[in-house]
């Protein structure tokens, strides 16, 4: 089993770099999705199976097409890349040098309090906590992120729309008019 964890883990990572670093928006998305897919496999391994169809339907089902749909609406794959400004390199570096501290800083704190996982109590991660979770104490966050992601693709719409007829009105524009 801690074979096909760090097989796993290697997938997972290397698709999350690949996403990062693909200057193509689709193939990221794509590198996304099969990194949320290696996910939803570590969480059937640790005995989650809801989770993990959770995992599958809503970030890879709904989250990742909903992206695609925008990527393509507004033609985002087709867009030159620009150069990063410098700045943007050395924040980069700096930041991921603290994380890399943490990290290191993190293992060798809790080296020692490694032991035993005790196994979690029945009924727990069932489709019926969740639910009564989600829908009492998270019912607040959860229509908060549904409203930003409907705000943020009807804004994506419409400046595609906006842009699209800006564009039809320059190349169906009369030739004595250009003059």
């Amino acid at each position: 089993m801690t074979i096909v964890f760090f097989v796993l883990a290697f997938v997972a990572v290397g698709c999350a770099i690949s996403m990062l670093i693909t200057r193509n928006a689709v193939y990221s998305a794509l590198f996304l999705v099969l990194n949320f897919a290696t996910v939803a496999i570590l969480y059937l391994i640790l005995g989650a199976p809801f989770i993990a169809l959770s995992q599958i339907t809503v970030y890879a089902g709904s989250v990742i097409v909903l992206f695609l749909f925008v990527v393509m609406l507004l033609g985002a794959e087709r867009l030159p890349g620009g150069e990063p400004l410098r700045w943007q390199r050395f924040v980069a570096m700096a930041l991921g040098l603290v994380l890399a501290v943490n990290l290191g800083w993190s293992v060798i704190q809790r080296a020692g309090d490694l032991g035993v996982i005790t196994a979690p109590e029945k009924g727990f991660g069932a489709p019926v906590e969740v639910g009564r979770v989600l829908f009492t104490q998270y019912v607040l966050p959860i229509q908060i992120v549904a409203f930003i992601l409907l705000v943020a693709v009807v804004g994506a719409v419409v400046l595609a729309r906006s842009e699209e007829i800006s564009r039809r009105r320059e190349l169906y524009r009369k030739p004595e008019a250009k003059e």
